[in-house]
């Protein structure tokens, strides 16, 4: 019996967990799809992603330690260095040849994660070696790098590696070319998706229903936003509503009890959960960070939004996407610099004079998209 196609599918996620999430949204399509998929994870464990009927290959784990992503830290909090780097490697080489994959697909390399080229470079040579087509999956905004001279970098190794880039994006809203200027070089080979949105209903609950649902993805750099809220409660029209935050499992659990401990009558403090996008479905409002992943599920949800975008470091990709979606009416952002209870309370009092959002237009269908492009390079017309 021939097998179905089988596709290995590496992503790194350093800080949050959005790249991960993208990648287990994509996962559960393509084996829905029948294939098989392997994601070689490199991040540290999530427990709220939920990979669906595909594998999960957990590689020596890394995660970054500074908002700059330069300081990588491994699963036992040490530096990594050329022996962590020989290990991963070779675990990489290893599962890749154990898996012989007809396909193989880098979740942002190599438009970013240029610290892994040193793994990357030799595994997708040896994929190249043995005819197994390679797809770049990267989102619809790159952060500026600090030294221009690596879009050049990312060109370069597009074109040697890469038979196809997926923009999981619309450009109507965003164009890819506005964060990466050398697109035109690259346009025998990238197709724009739409976003990939995470649409599974979860079980049935009253969970949700009218809350005012506050979130920060995985949390790492959440504990901010997440006190604005809770001191924003009572300046808004919604002080009366039933509030519930959801905290990240990588904010420190000291974190989480001071802010159970803040919350009072009215309010619900737990941590992430898998039904996030159900929650979303039947809220009131969300509160969140501008992440690809919540952004486009709360737009898909048509709920109604007051966006903070991350925006540390050199971070400039969630608010990018903000403003872009702010323009259409989708929502309500308040700049991370300006962050205040008294400006998010205004902020959530406009959203919720707004009538509900919807996906204002843009194409959610990236998931579906994507398998369409993955089955066409399989079977080649």
């Amino acid at each position: 019996m021939t097998r179905p196609p089988r596709i290995l599918f590496w992503v790194q996620h350093l800080l949050g967990i959005g790249h991960l999430a993208r990648t287990a949204t994509l996962a559960r399509a393509m084996t829905g799809a029948g294939m098989e998929v392997i994601i070689a994870s490199g991040g540290e464990p999530a427990p709220v992603i939920d990979v669906g009927g595909a594998r999960l290959a957990q590689l020596p784990s890394a995660r970054a330690v500074d908002i700059y992503f330069k300081v990588l830290h491994d699963a036992d909090d040490r530096p990594i260095d050329d022996a962590w780097r020989a290990r991963r490697l070779a675990a990489s080489l290893a599962l890749y040849r154990d898996v012989r994959p007809d396909i193989v697909m880098t979740e942002l390399f190599p438009f970013g994660r240029r610290q892994f080229r040193f793994e990357l470079e030799p595994l997708l040579a040896e994929a190249r070696a043995d005819g197994a087509p390679v797809i770049a999956s990267v989102r619809d905004i790159l952060v500026a790098p600090a030294k221009p001279e690596r879009m050049l970098e990312m060109l370069e190794r597009a074109r040697k590696f890469y038979d196809l880039v997926l923009v999981h994006g619309d450009p109507d809203l965003v164009p890819f070319e506005r964060t990466f200027p050398h697109l035109a070089e690259l346009s025998d080979r990238v197709r724009y998706t739409g976003y990939v949105v995470d649409e599974r209903e979860g079980p049935a609950s009253a969970d949700g229903k009218d809350e005012i649902l506050v979130s920060a993805g995985g949390g790492a750099v959440a504990e901010p936003l997440l006190r604005a809220a809770m001191a924003a409660r009572p300046l808004t029209q919604a002080a009366n509503a039933r509030w519930r935050f959801l905290v990240g499992h990588n904010l420190g659990q000291d974190v989480f009890d001071d802010l159970a401990g803040m919350a009072g009558d009215g309010a619900i403090v737990e941590r992430a959960r898998r039904d996030f996008p159900t929650l979303l479905k039947r809220c009131r409002l969300s509160i969140s960070q501008g992440g690809y992943n919540t952004v486009l599920e709360t737009l898909a949800a048509g709920a109604r939004a007051a966006i903070v975008p991350y925006a540390g470091g050199l971070e400039t990709e969630q608010t990018l996407r903000a403003e872009a979606l702010q323009a259409r009416g989708a929502l309500e952002v308040v700049a991370e610099a300006d962050l205040t209870p008294v400006r998010l309370a205004a902020a959530i009092d406009r959203a919720l004079a707004n009538p509900p959002s919807s996906a204002a237009g843009v194409r959610i269908d990236g998931a579906a998209e994507t398998v369409r492009q993955v089955q066409a390079l399989l079977s080649p017309a």
